[in-house]
């Protein structure tokens, strides 16, 4: 996802327009819901989803937030990458999708797994 999401940046001009604007940041959210899967392997997937919505958001209304030290940090490229610079509503909306379609192939590789091992 990170590999994605960094070149959908990178790349962005030999993209399609709705991919260029909306892909990373959906990309991002989705890298969100695996590291919680990833951190929280026994827990369902929908307490997955709920917490990358509410660490995805809250990252969102933290951009309304300007003061000099936390702008220093956000003009680093990791800072960048982590918090973003401005807050945008229509990021919650590709936070939303991304982490939906995250889980949704999530479901699907742990529903043919099982179908595997059976």
């Amino acid at each position: 996802m990170i590999m994605l999401g960094l070149a959908s940046r990178s790349y962005g001009s030999a993209l399609p327009t709705f991919l260029a604007e909306n892909a990373g940041d959906a990309l991002w959210a989705a890298m969100v819901y695996f590291a919680f899967r990833y951190l929280f392997v026994r827990k369902s997937l929908g307490t997955a989803i709920l917490l990358s919505i509410l660490f995805s958001f809250a990252i969102e209304f933290s951009q309304l937030y300007q003061d000099d030290w936390i702008n220093q940090i956000r003009d680093t490229l990791l800072g960048a990458l982590i918090l973003g610079k401005g807050f945008l509503a229509v990021d919650l909306v590709r936070y939303s999708v991304g982490i939906i379609l995250a889980a949704f192939l999530d479901k699907l590789v742990v529903l043919h797994a099982s179908q595997n091992n059976q």
